[in-house]
């Protein structure tokens, strides 16, 4: 019988009980790894309370696709859906106790959207399929869009559950069988899901959830992760990395709009997104004025208990980061320093006078720091925005939209946003380029990954 963690939530926003298991899901069950061994997770809000997960060796499983039909496919994901949106709440605080976002934030932002991207699968489950190709009248040639097998899917700690979502969706949707691992830090929404896969009706051993160390979205680690697989069989291997996005504000913008889409970019999630406007660039007839009123902003947002209702951004861990941007010379304009003296709260930071060789500047800091430049020509923001090993996403501000345009197509990234930012759709693919990833979530170009295309020819006449 496998271990278990309760936790009895008593907050402004949510109160009951959840129980998750901490085995590993293995074909349709909970089991005790072969290696023992425990990980403290820890609540970020407290950095004390800690409930503990199993190390395991990873495990083997069958492809289901073949037999079981898209529709049938479809009907059990949407099940699960139907399923996380009657445990939505308990799932939102297991996210807010884990990862230290806020309650809203979970509610209405993460849990919603994963119950979305398994919903929009459902329905392709039924629509992946081949084509029949012209050649001669004597010949009849089609392809089929297989299942590749098992995937393997590690997903970072910043957004558990809809990361979750965003693997195993199109995978299983294309008939292929999941062996997932959680982050080590955030398993708990992971592991409170596999009841429910079982009364959605997945067979035994299509998805297995299992915990241990892991990849979290560096780009280092990924590498080593794409090395592994070339020295065994070749597998396919599909990335989202790093990022450290800019944000090209112009002289023309709606300032008011400007402030509140920039401040989206960078303070939403407390800044642990991949796509995060950390890299603020302002042409320099706007440059007062826009630090003023995102000076504003950014002090108006409330910092605290991430289940308060008025509480925008809870706790996160980036404060060597904030050192050596003093220690590189930059200014702290407003923030860099702790919040509070419980839990690993920061207040939101602004950098200016910063230079593009600084570590603020080049690296991903995966927190609420945001790094303010000044440019005076276009040509001038092109150049500084592409001045980086990552290659995400853009956000663009600017009236004339030809030149809005324009700089989106310049600048090398897998998503550019024109007047707004961290504003996906499910149909639209969701990527970066270079050293941000390989591979593209989201939309039809995300089921690409996940089927073999098979030729058929047929001699329906030809003698020889």
């Amino acid at each position: 019988m496998s271990s278990s963690f309760t936790h009895q939530f008593d907050t402004p926003t949510y109160k009951g009980t959840s129980t998750v298991p901490t085995g590993l899901f293995i074909n349709g069950k909970f089991v005790e790894p072969v290696e023992k061994g425990t990980i403290d997770v820890l609540n970020p809000a407290l950095t004390a309370e800690a409930v503990n997960g199993k190390v395991i060796t990873s495990v083997a499983a069958e492809r289901w696709g073949l037999k079981v039909p898209g529709t049938q496919r479809g009907r059990i994901l949407n099940k699960l859906a139907d399923l996380i949106q009657a445990n939505a709440d308990e799932f939102s605080a297991l996210e807010v106790l884990n990862v230290g976002k806020t309650f809203n934030a979970a509610r209405n932002a993460d849990i919603p959207g994963s119950i979305a991207v398994l919903r929009y699968y459902a329905g392709w489950a039924d629509k992946i399929q081949g084509k029949t190709i012209e050649t001669n009248e004597k010949k009849l040639a089609y392809t089929r869009h297989e299942p590749i097998g098992v995937v393997g899917a590690i997903i970072p700690w910043n957004y558990p559950l809809m990361m979750l979502s965003c693997k195993i969706g199109p995978a299983l949707a294309a008939g292929n069988v999941v062996i997932l691992k959680p982050s080590e830090l955030t398993p708990l929404t992971a592991l409170r899901l596999c009841p429910l896969l079982v009364e959605a009706g997945f067979p035994d051993g299509v998805i297995n959830i299992v915990n241990g160390y892991a990849f979290t979205g560096s780009t280092l680690t990924g590498r080593k992760i794409m090395e592994a697989a070339s020295k065994t069989n070749l597998k396919d291997v599909i990335f989202e990395l790093g990022g450290k996005s800019p944000s090209i504000i112009f002289d023309d913008v709606d300032l008011e709009q400007t402030v509140k889409w920039v401040s989206r970019g960078i303070f939403t999630n407390q800044g642990q997104v991949c796509t995060a406007g950390s890299r603020i660039f302002v042409q320099a007839g706007i440059y007062d004025k826009f630090l003023k009123a995102f000076t504003e902003h950014a002090l108006s947002l409330k910092v605290g208990d991430p289940f308060a209702r008025d509480t925008y951004q809870g706790p996160q861990r980036i404060m060597g980061y904030i050192k050596s941007g003093k220690e590189d010379g930059a200014t702290v304009h407003i923030g860099g320093e702790r919040h509070g003296n419980e839990g690993y709260f920061i207040q939101p930071t602004i950098f200016t006078e910063c230079k593009s060789n600084m570590k603020i500047v080049q690296e991903e800091i995966f927190g609420p720091v945001a790094a303010v430049v000044k440019f005076t020509t276009e040509e001038e923001a092109i150049e500084q925005a592409n001045n980086t090993l990552y290659w995400s996403c853009l956000l663009c501000l600017h009236q004339d939209i030809d030149r809005a345009i324009r700089v989106a197509h310049s600048i090398e990234a897998g998503t550019a946003w024109i007047n707004c930012h961290n504003s996906t759709e499910l149909s639209v693919p969701f990527g970066g380029f270079k050293q941000s990833g390989i591979g593209r979530e989201l939309g039809e170009y995300a089921l690409e990954h996940y089927t073999n295309v098979k030729a058929v020819h047929v001699n329906i006449g030809h003698r020889i």
